[in-house]
């Protein structure tokens, strides 16, 4: 991989650039509203290997495919259940992706090599028109190099796949900030939530039912190395930036007596936007609201390496609502380190 990466516009000049590269099988980064994707037909298995090439993936991680219209849902699996059509109904389209039986038009390197595949329906403008004059579905993981943290810009993308991707589409940046919630269907029906996001639990419960969604255990505990997995990112640490991140549970008070006792040289603090008036040690902040840490989180863990810290002590956030989308992705950026003071 040896591309000159093209910074390309949201202009319809340069969407149907970039659908004609996609048409002929390459590589495109894409905005959406949640992160930027690394998009590829997902039909087509030469392309969509060159996204595991290009980030440096393990190919066991299965990938979403990303649809244009909800009716296209029919297209490529072969069953619906009756609250993945009313989860669609509430949310779609947007930040929901819903993991059911695949039709074998979806190719096993797409799938990760299970016989489900997660289908989204984006709701960013310049992602739906990408997808209808590709004239296909996208395969689309975040577009940063495997396990580094997510992007939440076209420069965040640019600086990651600089010569891996002939084309990056700039979107703006996303306004939610963490990778779309993923969701499962038990035999009975009942929800699983897979990868919490910006359409949380209760969000879910509040359409199907509270007796009728219940969390995986991967979302907040470590999954072991050889256990399958229906979802991206629950497997692996990810979302890590070159810093070792310890997340310390407890107040403010107990929270800065333990940097205190820990500080020296290459060590920041992760605290709220509320926390940093006299805070006395070098800190970067995300947000105070569980929306706004889910939008800055990412850029965030980027900034860390910008400041070559080696240590990063990380305030817990709650983990209620989007909350627990924040705590999912900092705990696997911590590889599942926490102290709880």
């Amino acid at each position: 991989m040896n591309y000159d990466t093209q910074m390309l516009s949201s202009s319809e000049e340069d969407i149907d650039k970039a659908a004609e590269l996609l048409k002929k099988g390459m590589v495109v980064g894409i905005p959406t509203e949640t992160v930027y994707g690394l998009a590829a037909d997902a039909l087509n298995t030469e392309a969509v290997a060159l996204i595991f090439k290009a980030k440096g993936r393990p190919q066991d991680n299965p990938l979403i495919v990303h649809i244009g219209e909800l009716s296209d849902i029919y297209k490529y699996v072969t069953e619906v259940p009756e609250n993945a059509l009313k989860l669609a109904d509430a949310f779609w389209p947007g930040p929901l992706t819903m993991v059911m039986p695949k039709k074998d038009i979806i190719p096993m390197v797409t799938s990760g090599g299970l016989d489900t595949v997660g289908i989204r329906f984006p709701v960013h403008p310049a992602a739906r028109e990408i997808i209808k004059r590709s004239g296909c579905p996208l395969a689309a993981p975040s577009a940063n190099l495997s396990g580094s943290p997510s992007p939440t810009t076209a420069m965040h993308v640019f600086k990651d796949m600089n010569g891996r991707i002939p084309a990056i589409v700039d979107g703006g940046d996303c306004a939610v900030g963490v990778e779309s919630t993923v969701v499962s269907f038990d035999k009975d029906g009942k929800v699983r939530l897979l990868r919490p996001g910006f359409v949380s639990l209760e969000d879910i419960k509040s359409i199907v039912g509270d007796n009728n969604a219940l969390c995986a255990k991967g979302v907040t505990e470590k999954i072991s190395d050889g256990e399958r997995v229906l979802s991206p990112g629950m497997k692996y640490k990810h979302y890590s930036p070159k810093a070792n991140v310890t997340i310390l549970c407890g107040g403010m008070d107990k929270f800065t007596g333990y940097v205190s006792a820990h500080n020296g040289e290459g060590v920041c603090s992760m605290i709220f936007d509320s926390d940093a008036d006299g805070f006395p040690f070098e800190y970067i902040t995300y947000g105070d609201t569980s929306e706004e840490q889910a939008r800055r989180l990412f850029s965030v863990l980027r900034s860390i390496d910008d400041m070559g810290a080696v240590q990063v002590y990380a305030r817990c956030p709650d983990q209620t609502g989007v909350g627990l989308a924040v705590y999912n992705r900092l705990l696997r950026a911590a590889g599942f380190e926490v102290v709880n003071l």
